[in-house]
C-alpha cells in the first residue's frame, strides 16, 4: 500500500475537530434510540420481573359488559 501512495509523498494521520464531534453524535444517537427501545418495549421487559398470571385470572376481562338478568324488564319485553 505504501507504494502506492508513494509519489504523493509523506502520509500523515489527521484528525479534524469535525471528527470528534461526529464520534460524539453517534455516541449520543446510540444511547438514544437504545432509550427508545425500552421505551417502546417496557410492557415485554417488565413482564420479565413480574410473576405469571393464573388462569382463572387470565379469564377475567374487565371490560367484559355482563348481561342483565332476565327478571328486569327490557323495552323489548313490552312488545311481545
Amino acid at each position: 500500500m505504501h507504494l502506492f501512495f508513494s509519489p504523493i509523498g509523506k502520509l500523515t494521520l489527521y484528525l479534524d475537530p469535525g471528527t470528534g464531534s461526529m464520534v460524539i453524535q453517534v455516541v449520543l444517537a446510540a444511547l438514544l434510540s437504545v432509550g427508545v427501545l425500552v421505551r417502546v418495549f417496557w410492557n415485554k421487559i417488565s413482564s420479565w420481573f413480574k410473576p405469571k398470571k393464573t388462569a382463572a385470572s387470565a379469564d377475567i376481562d374487565p371490560t367484559e359488559i355482563v348481561e342483565a338478568d332476565s327478571a328486569q324488564n327490557t323495552p323489548e319485553d313490552g312488545l311481545k
